[in-house]
């Protein structure tokens, strides 16, 4: 099985190097494309106004001076393009891609292009447990529980044009419960804040942050089975169609 990894992070993130080792062990035909640079939150963009640059780090490891989409596109498109991949893993990235977070991951827009190109492909993200842990977040739970999740998927049969987003929780990986196959979830935008700050010159500047997440009724979705203590399983589709409305938003032109 031939496997290309990477994620939003950058070449040199933890997460990928945890990524990495598990797939070594699946594997010995790996290939890496990661960004040379963290580009969390840069959703399924893709870089048209300026060049990319490729760097070489070694026999099949590559970075890319652009986004997670960029780097999987220079991945299908030029280096991999006469031998593609069987597999693509994007992550594991450092924080949880929940819910309606999915649309802003660069995590899982990686994964996103490996299915509009028709190859198999996983996110996989770790939750940590507050804000401001920085390169002190713990993988436990993705050491322990990433291979067991991936195995069984990467011999999936998965519905063509859709991907999976894989979260594991803020827990050492003796306590993670299992796997919980579930929907996405969606979170209250009134969680949304903005923190005002000043310079050291008296300018305010601004970080957006988040507050509490909101539990939903059915209790059914991935913000749920993380917070019960269970790895997320989400399967998503890349056709964002609401077939409910194609009829009703017809009859307003007929």
């Amino acid at each position: 099985m031939r496997i290309l990894i990477t994620n939003d992070d950058g070449i040199d993130a933890p997460g990928l190097a945890l990524l990495e080792r598990v797939a070594a062990r699946l594997s010995d035909d790996l290939w890496v494309v990661a960004p040379a640079e963290e580009q969390s939150g840069t959703g399924h963009s893709l870089t048209l106004t300026q060049p990319l640059r490729l760097r070489r780090h070694g026999e099949q490891r590559w970075s890319v001076t652009g986004t997670p989409t960029d780097a999987v596109m220079m991945a299908l498109a030029h280096l991999m393009k006469d031998h593609r991949p069987d597999l693509i893993l994007s992550g594991v990235n450092r924080g949880a891609n929940l819910a309606e977070d999915a649309t802003y991951s660069g995590t899982v827009s990686a994964a996103m292009e490996g299915a509009l190109a028709g190859v198999p492909s996983i996110a996989l993200s770790q939750a940590y447990a507050r804000q401001g842990m920085g390169a002190s977040v713990p993988f436990d739970a993705a050491e322990g529980w990433a291979e067991r999740v991936i195995v069984p998927l990467a011999t999936a049969d998965l519905a063509p044009g859709t991907l999976v987003n894989v979260n594991f929780p803020a827990l050492n990986s003796a306590a993670v419960r299992g796997v919980r196959v579930c929907r996405q979830g969606f979170r209250d935008y009134g969680r949304l804040h903005v923190v005002e700050r000043a310079d050291p010159r008296g300018f305010p500047y601004y970080w957006f942050g988040l507050a509490s997440t909101v539990e939903t009724p059915g209790h059914t979705t991935d913000l749920e089975a993380i917070a019960d203590g269970f790895v997320s399983v989400t399967p998503l589709h890349l056709d964002l169609t609401h077939d409910p409305s194609l009829e009703r938003l017809g009859t307003l032109f007929d």
